[in-house]
């Protein structure tokens, strides 16, 4: 299978999920932007990554809906070694298929196809549709050999609120909401949550690295979601507070 943009000849791939901040597989460059008829949700189950088989974690997939938009970013894979990692990542062990569709650039100049990685309810990993609260439940639960499910969520929270600033994803900023309140009715540690380590974003060919731009923003632009010590921040929740559980 393959997406080619015609001026340039190359595969991309849309992510969406945690592909948005840990590809994990060499690229050429990527994009922000989005496709269309689509939704994301949470209705995926993860044993592998983000969960285990007595406790499925919940992630990202996509469901059809006529005027939907989902907002990510598109990589040029850059070698041969990037789809036979995908496939093994994404539905080997994540049970998701592939479909092509079209990527729009956030600057509305290029359009092209994608390949994209998406689930369904006909894989043994699909939990569905669940009220809000749950969902957050079972996220804030749930860890695997990958990390907390806590990560995955607040991470592609945060990519968005920092790389898309003006893109409202209801379903995604719900869930972040509940599970930051549940973290500080809690009173956990955020930092042993999200496993306390850096990830680097390229966009264009620009590094950008996460924890080095959060110390340089001014408070006063807060307001945009690029905040100082962003994770803490947003709950508005002192040090003390967020200190580890003694296990």
């Amino acid at each position: 299978m393959e997406a080619r943009n015609n001026n340039e000849n190359a595969l991309w791939v849309f992510g969406y999920g945690s592909l948005c901040w840990y590809p994990g597989f060499e690229y050429r460059r990527s994009a922000v932007g989005h496709i269309r008829g689509f939704s994301r949700r949470f209705w995926q189950g993860n044993t592998t990554h983000r969960g285990t088989t007595e406790k499925p974690g919940r992630v990202a997939t996509l469901v059809e809906e006529k005027e939907g938009v989902v907002h990510g970013r598109a990589f040029q894979v850059q070698d041969t070694t990037a789809l036979p990692y995908l496939n093994n990542r994404e539905c080997t062990l994540g049970g998701y298929i592939t479909t092509i569709t079209t990527f729009y650039s956030r600057e509305g100049n290029r359009n092209f196809p994608v390949v994209v990685y998406i689930a369904t309810n006909k894989n043994e990993h699909w939990l569905g549709e669940a009220p809000l609260h749950n969902i957050a439940t079972q996220i804030f639960e749930c860890s695997g050999p990958s990390g907390h499910n806590v990560e995955y969520l607040l991470r592609l929270a945060e990519f968005m609120h920092r790389y898309l600033p003006e893109v409202h994803d209801e379903h995604l900023f719900t869930l972040e909401l509940l599970v930051r309140s549940r973290i500080k009715e809690e009173n956990m540690c955020l930092t042993t949550l999200m496993g306390d380590r850096d990830f680097n974003v390229y966009l264009e060919d620009i590094e950008i690295d996460v924890r080095d731009e959060d110390n340089n923003v001014p408070a006063n632009n807060a307001g945009i979601n690029l905040r100082e010590n962003s994770f803490q921040f947003i709950l508005q929740t002192s040090d003390e507070t967020l200190r580890c559980l003694k296990r």
